[in-house]
């Protein structure tokens, strides 16, 4: 609760954004200038747009040298153990570790680091970029470029890829054992497993995820609310997976939900959708629980939907919804037809939404100034 309440006062500077009644989905219009899509309210750019000018970070990392240091890595190891949270590390542009700059590194914010809040100038400008994977002999968990365990982080306006490619299999751009966690604004970019939701209770809001296989894959309780994933080339003969939900527990909570997002093609994709095809996603474990809702689904989306895992394992334990979907690929005459495809109805699919999902509250995401939709988005 002390972080919540902390990271509420760091906010205050902002205007807050309350929850939208109408969604916008990404994707459509051009960025302008400070790296927002078009659509993006005044009030929310003002939001994203939060920097030093109007929140003090704690701690600055730049590539050329005007901040304390210059990789995302030697910021978190000089947190002392008595720090204030919500504690705030600004990355500038750049390809890296963290103002904007690319910053080629592979991150790890440990357990201890509670409350720790990063802000990037834009999800193409602050680029954390790593290259693991599992064709050169890593395990998955390891490849990820940037990794958190510790709880309450927030991050926005940053970038997280796997440069690695298709030829090397699993390749992790973002793994995040996070409770209580928001990312804002954010870029995931790899090809096999780029998001991995690994546990517990995790929000993403207005963020890219782009991939070809599971790559939104775990066994936290996930919600991507607005979000943009894009379905790049793989390799010849493979197929493509939006997502691999892990529950194996037929009491737990885990589960995917994408609420109002976009499912898409990457422009190199588009040409071979159709020969290789795209699905929503396809059971790791055997009570995998995934529910795709008011969302587009562009046309690469095979008709059947769904895909198994290998043989009939899971098709009948696991938990698949789609509820209220447009676009081409939501048509729903050639769906698989297994015993854990469910319809819902409006009250059932209610309770995969943000405010009844996540049972003990979600002040946490309110805390974080993020634009939220409590229940139901309208199209």
């Amino acid at each position: 609760m002390a972080v919540i309440e902390g990271w509420t006062k760091l906010l205050e500077k902002t205007n807050p954004v309350p929850g939208a009644a109408h969604r916008r989905l990404l994707g459509g219009g051009a960025s302008n200038k400070n790296d927002f899509p078009e659509w993006v309210s005044p009030t929310q750019r003002k939001l994203l747009q939060a920097t030093p000018s109007n929140i003090k970070p704690d701690i600055v990392v730049a590539q050329d040298g005007s901040g304390q240091f210059k990789t995302v890595n030697e910021a978190i190891k000089s947190i002392g153990p008595n720090y204030k949270t919500p504690f705030v590390i600004y990355i500038k542009a750049g390809v890296y570790n963290v103002k904007a700059g690319v910053y080629k590194e592979h991150v790890l914010i440990p357990k201890y680091a509670d409350g720790i809040v990063m802000i990037g100038d834009g999800p193409t400008k602050t680029r954390v970029t790593g290259s693991k994977n599992f064709a050169a002999g890593v395990q998955t968990s390891d490849t990820a470029t940037f990794a958190v365990v510790a709880p309450n982080f927030v991050a926005r306006n940053m970038g997280f890829e796997n440069t690695a490619g298709p030829e090397g299999h699993q390749a992790v751009a973002y793994r995040s054992r996070s409770d209580n966690s928001v990312l804002y604004n954010c870029a995931f970019d790899g090809y096999q497993d780029t998001l991995y939701a690994q546990a517990y209770r995790q929000f993403y809001r207005d963020c890219t995820i782009t991939g070809t296989i599971d790559f939104v894959f775990g066994t936290a309780t996930t919600v991507l609310q607005n979000c943009k994933l894009i379905v790049r080339k793989p390799l010849p003969n493979q197929a493509c997976i939006v997502t691999a939900e892990g529950k194996k527990d037929p009491n737990g909570d885990s589960a995917i939900v994408l609420q109002g997002c976009h499912i898409t093609s990457d422009p190199a994709y588009f040409p071979v959708r159709h020969t290789n095809k795209a699905y929503l996603g396809r059971p790791w474990k055997e009570y995998s629980t995934t529910i795709v809702m008011n969302s587009i689904l562009d046309d690469l989306i095979a008709p059947e939907g769904w895909l198994p895992w290998v043989g009939d394992f899971g098709l009948n334990t696991l938990f698949y919804a789609e509820f209220e979907n447009k676009g081409a690929g939501s048509a729903q005459g050639g769906r698989v037809t297994w015993k854990g495809i469910r319809k819902l109805t409006a009250a059932q699919v209610e309770t995969f939404t943000p405010a009844k999902l996540y049972v003990e509250g979600d002040d946490w995401i309110r805390a974080a100034n993020v634009p939220y939709v409590a229940g139901f988005m309208k199209a």
